[in-house]
């Protein structure tokens, strides 16, 4: 039950940590780092409240914020008892960077760097000190197929599309293959395309955020083959 609030309360933040990335980003590292943690200045709470554009979305926004804290609290419930020990709260880490990811990417198709090279080393060190989904030897290779593999198909439509993947897209892929090697990521890859394919196809979009599809089918991956 407590990793269920704890979910919770970390999912209800997805939206306004999303939000505060969208204020600064692209940013060189150690800014975006210095502007997450600064405090920014606000209107007052008066005007705010005599604003109706504000309430509604204010409104959206903690529907959201709640959507995302049952969201994420389910999940962390879940992967202790999934893997349990060190491993299921190293899956929590995971989890929870992937689902911010997604929320970052659907506001602005971007991902930022601060986030998919912290999640690539921690796939490393989770797996070389024998608590990941894998061992780190697949590790490393998930990784190399992560880039790769991408870089690989982006050549093949850039005759089309010279954005077919962004170079966020192959670093958070390539995040998620440290995470859970190679065999899982080509599932990763499939499922992903599959999830981005059919809402694309329903409103006959030509181009949006991949980011999204890569993180749900990471973390559904994650809970389907370990």
């Amino acid at each position: 039950m407590i990793y269920a609030v704890c979910g919770f309360l970390c999912g209800f933040l997805i939206p306004s940590v999303a939000r505060k990335f969208a204020k600064f980003m692209p940013a060189a590292f150690g800014y975006a780092v210095y502007r997450i943690f600064a405090v920014s200045a606000r209107v007052s709470w008066e005007r705010r409240r005599q604003s109706t554009l504000y309430l509604n979305l204010l409104k959206k926004f903690l529907l959201r914020s709640v959507m995302y804290g049952l969201l994420c609290g389910g999940l962390f419930y879940a992967a202790p008892l999934c893997w349990g020990g060190l491993s299921g709260n190293a899956a929590l880490f995971y989890i929870w960077v992937l689902l911010l990811l997604a929320e970052i990417d659907r506001r602005m198709l971007l991902l930022p760097d601060l986030l998919t090279v912290p999640l690539l080393i921690a796939g490393f060190v989770v797996s070389a000190w024998g608590i990941g989904f894998v061992a780190a030897a697949d590790s490393s290779l998930g990784a190399a197929a992560g880039y790769l593999m991408p870089a690989a198909v982006s050549l093949l439509f850039v005759w089309k599309n010279k954005d077919a993947f962004g170079g966020g897209d192959i670093k958070l892929l390539a995040a998620v293959g440290a995470w859970l090697g190679v065999e899982a990521l080509l599932y990763v890859i499939i499922a992903a395309s599959f999830l981005f394919a059919v809402p694309a196809l329903l409103t006959r979009r030509t181009y949006g955020a991949f980011g999204p599809s890569a993180a749900a089918a990471g973390i559904i991956i994650a809970f389907l083959f370990f």
